[in-house]
């Protein structure tokens, strides 16, 4: 990878590009955040920089200082040479129009769950009605805040086992100032909330199965195991749920469950749920929504 010298004068533009082209070559695996090479080399650039995305469109003729364009060669040698996950060198990502701050400690939030939140969870639930949320495996409590922002009359409930993943999550309710309806919970599923009855359950749990780990990019293995690996076939955590579920709902509440790729074991494992799958316009899929009546046949 050539750096430039002191001498020599880059534009934001052109630090984009140079850096997309880097990681084409390194092959460098998108999924954390971004999914192609220009759009991780403009975050990677406009951090380094101190670029509000927000402004991008009058950026990209500005000159960058030697300072900033070393720190770009930095962040490039690590993201291209450890596979270090983007959001971790920059400790910040995006979810349902949030920044959030994460760290090793958590999962790099990229759910298609988002989209479903910003949709109110239309057309399953009553958003007039949504008084109580639960989020299992909370991590960075991405999902858990982009719900409580979205529903601004609900209380939520973010649990998770890990204490590093529940640190993470309570600096993201202070920086997003939802301490007063946002509640952090250590909690083994739904241990922590025994007698609690949520209009809305959502959970993004582990759910890889053991073969899988073994495939996954170099990307994932900074990424806690806790929150990825989920016994033989990927389902150990999304049974616990289903499990338990119905008797944490409201009568008209609904369950909301990614399990990615491991959507064809689910559907072999529990033949007779009537799982609906929601079309995800903008890309990614393999999450379910059932109703509380569902997990009663």
């Amino acid at each position: 990878m050539r750096r430039l010298s002191h001498t020599e004068r880059e534009t934001v533009g052109a630090a984009i590009e140079r850096c997309a082209r880097a990681l084409r070559r390194a092959r460098v695996h998108f999924g954390h955040g971004t999914d192609n090479a220009r759009d991780e080399a403009a975050e990677l650039v406009f951090f380094a920089a101190g670029i509000d995305h927000a402004r991008a469109e009058g950026a990209y003729g500005e000159l960058l200082t030697p300072r900033r364009r070393a720190r770009i060669d930095e962040l490039l040698e690590r993201r291209t040479t450890q596979r270090v996950p983007l959001a971790y060198l920059t400790h910040r990502a995006f979810f349902a129009g949030l920044e959030l701050y994460v760290d090793e400690r958590v999962l790099v939030p990229r759910s298609p769950i988002a989209e479903l939140i910003l949709a109110r969870f239309a057309p399953w639930a009553r958003p007039r009605g949504i008084r109580r949320i639960l989020d299992i495996g909370t991590g960075s409590g991405a999902i858990a805040l982009a719900c409580a922002r979205v529903f601004a009359r609900a209380a939520v409930d973010a649990v998770d086992i890990s204490p590093g993943a529940l640190a993470v999550c309570r600096r993201n309710v202070r920086r997003l100032d939802l301490a007063k309806r946002v509640r952090v919970l250590k909690s083994d599923h739904f241990t922590a909330v025994a007698g609690r009855r949520y209009d809305i359950i959502v959970s993004n749990p582990p759910y890889v199965g053991r073969a899988e780990m073994r495939t996954l990019p170099r990307e994932y293995g900074h990424e806690p195991a806790l929150g990825l690996a989920s016994g033989v076939d990927g389902l150990d955590s999304v049974r616990a749920i289903l499990g338990a579920a119905r008797r944490h709902l409201a009568d008209e509440g609904i369950l909301v469950v990614e399990v990615g790729n491991s959507e064809a074991a689910l559907m072999r494992a529990f033949p007779r749920l009537p799982f609906i799958w929601p079309e995800i316009a903008m890309g990614g899929g393999g999450v379910f929504v059932l109703r509380a009546a569902d997990l009663e046949k």
